[in-house]
């Protein structure tokens, strides 16, 4: 494995020892940053399940001006580690061990919010529609952002999910890439640029 583009370009990433962790791989990273980007004028990334922090790292070698990895795993968050090193982009990084959820909740009290979020959580959890929404509930996701989902090209989740939109989709192989749109729901503004609400037209 290694960083495919940008300014980390060509350096090796390690993979988390043991079986336990299925990283994207090159060709894979390529495609799906093809479609999202390919490259970022800055912005905020989360990695939910990092594993190696592949996903985390091209994106930002890619552009991205800082990112949040999660993993619940020891030997996953010291791969993710090492790889930021090895990539120069720790300081444009936090590595936290938590689970998902939990994650989250931290996150939100933190008052982050995401122009990018990765979910590729192990393939015997079929959840990722309720992490979207976990994600919009706790306003963890910038108006406009991408959530890439790479998942079991045997298991199908809907092309609409409450308050998102499925960009694209494609497969490969084994592996599928689901690509949705976070449709937050922007206020109204009058012609001065001022928000409008109810009270203010009473």
């Amino acid at each position: 494995m290694r960083v495919v583009s940008g300014s980390a370009k060509g350096r090796p990433l390690k993979s988390v020892p043991g079986n336990g962790t299925r990283p994207t791989t090159d060709k894979v990273k390529e495609a799906l940053f093809s479609m999202i980007g390919p490259y970022f004028d800055g912005g905020t990334a989360l990695d939910l399940f990092a594993g190696t922090g592949g996903l985390g790292i091209e994106a930002l070698s890619r552009g991205m001006e800082a990112a949040v990895f999660v993993d619940m795993e020891q030997k996953a968050i010291d791969t993710v580690r090492a790889n930021l090193k090895a990539a120069r982009l720790e300081a444009q990084a936090e590595v936290y061990r938590n689970d998902a959820g939990r994650a989250l909740g931290a996150l939100e009290k933190r008052g982050r919010a995401f122009d990018l979020v990765f979910l590729d959580p192990p393939y015997r959890m079929k959840h990722g529609h309720e992490l979207m929404a976990a994600l919009a509930a706790r306003q963890l996701l910038k108006p406009e952002a991408i959530v890439v989902m790479e998942h079991e090209s045997g298991y199908a989740y809907p092309e609409d999910i409450p308050g998102f939109s499925r960009m694209k989709q494609s497969v490969y192989g084994e592996v599928t890439i689901s690509i949705y749109q976070y449709e937050a729901a922007l206020p109204e503004v009058d012609a001065g640029g001022q928000e409008v609400n109810d009270e203010s037209a009473n």
